[in-house]
């Protein structure tokens, strides 16, 4: 303008409209074009928050279609947006069907009160499990609403480990306290048991066996009471695993003769040294190679699987063709008093996880039902301390 003034005017001309006249409308299009521009800036800038916030965002109508999604929420659900866009978020979360029936109810109750979460156990491609937490708004705008969704598995996975080392903690008190009171009257025990046997006239042999078993199964009890109690000394050395096994499986071998069971090793060749305590690992592979020995009454194989990884680290697998484990108690492995003998404590296990874990390690177990176990132990070549 004249006045050095700035406006956005918007010209709408017609030639030979009346008459032979030329007819020209001009307006004062000004603040439409302000308002335009702020809503082009505000769209902008939602569009940023929404693709690059931390979190997997949905939007969806009222009829459940989806609008709009992340690249967030679209790597949580493993799906493609072009092919997401339009369809029903109960489909796209390609949930099992008793995770369907509950997120419906979801679903319901979210139209009822207008907002809510929920957290969904998903099993994955691989078949371990994915805990996924959602949080929906309903109404969010006029006919839209949100729906935020993690991937909290790692969250739940810690607060585990964290529950694992509480109780942990508690059993290593409870053995400080207890194990020492036992095993001294266990020791009179004992020496009155043999002096009472060597005196006795008459044969009860069967009847001696079976207190004397009994009360050698009470000390192995106690001591691994106190391995949890204790920590115990430890020298780090560089260790040929493939002897620490080679003389494990000389130990157990009698063992595996009497339960029809054979023991197979397979080992790459120029395996790496590890650094570790190789009577630890004794320890640990005895655990594991007798439970799969007795977990097979009518015979059968374990195959001892020595292989290096990838980024510095050996893999020993221990599979076995018994019974195997249902799924929902692999989990549990490793906590105290929990086993799936008979007779058992779950101190073994307990104390080798917690070894592994010493040697900067994990343990993995893989079970098929009628099919048998087989635990994968990783261990680093080169040891630090946490």
């Amino acid at each position: 303008m004249p006045n050095c003034q700035l406006k956005q005017l918007e010209f709408t001309a017609k030639l030979h409209s009346v008459d032979q006249y030329n007819m020209m409308i001009v307006r004062n299009v000004s603040e439409r074009y302000h308002i335009l521009q702020e809503l082009r800036r505000s769209e902008e800038r939602f569009r940023k928050i929404f693709e690059g916030t931390f979190d997997g965002m949905i939007i969806s109508d009222h009829d459940l279609r989806v609008v709009d999604i992340n690249p967030i929420a679209c790597g949580i659900l493993s799906l493609n947006k072009d092919l997401v866009l339009g369809r029903d978020i109960r489909t796209i979360m390609n949930l099992p069907k008793k995770l369907q029936d509950r997120f419906n109810r979801y679903l319901s109750y979210l139209k009822e009160e207008g907002q809510g979460n929920i957290t969904l156990e998903v099993p994955d491609s691989r078949d371990k499990t994915r805990f996924i937490e959602i949080s929906s708004k309903y109404k969010v705008l006029s006919n839209l609403n949100l729906t935020v969704i993690r991937n909290i598995t790692e969250q739940v996975e810690m607060q585990e480990q964290l529950r694992k080392s509480d109780t942990l903690s508690v059993v290593g008190e409870l053995a400080a306290g207890i194990a020492h009171e036992i095993r001294n009257p266990m020791t009179a025990l004992k020496g009155f048991i043999q002096l009472l046997e060597n005196s006795m006239q008459e044969d009860h042999s069967m009847y001696f066996h079976v207190i004397k078993s009994e009360l050698q199964r009470i000390e192995s009890i106690i001591t691994e009471f106190l391995i949890l109690a204790k920590p115990q000394a430890v020298q780090y050395q560089d260790s040929n695993l493939e002897k620490i096994v080679q003389e494990t499986v000389e130990l157990l071998n009698a063992q595996a003769l009497l339960h029809n069971v054979q023991i197979i090793i397979h080992c790459d060749k120029d395996l790496p040294k590890i650094y570790a305590e190789p009577n630890q690992l004794k320890q640990v592979f005895i655990n594991i190679i007798k439970n799969a020995i007795e977990v097979m009454p009518s015979g059968g194989e374990v195959v001892l699987s020595l292989t290096k990884e990838k980024d510095n680290e050996v893999k020993i697998s221990i599979k076995d063709t018994g019974a195997g484990i249902p799924k929902n108690k692999i989990k549990k492995l490793g906590e105290p008093f929990y086993t799936t003998k008979e007779r058992g404590t779950g101190l073994g296990l307990m104390v080798s996880f917690k070894i592994i874990r010493e040697h900067n390690g994990t343990i993995e177990v893989d079970s098929i039902e009628n099919e048998g176990t087989t635990f994968h132990i990783r261990l680093p070549v080169h040891h630090e301390k946490r």
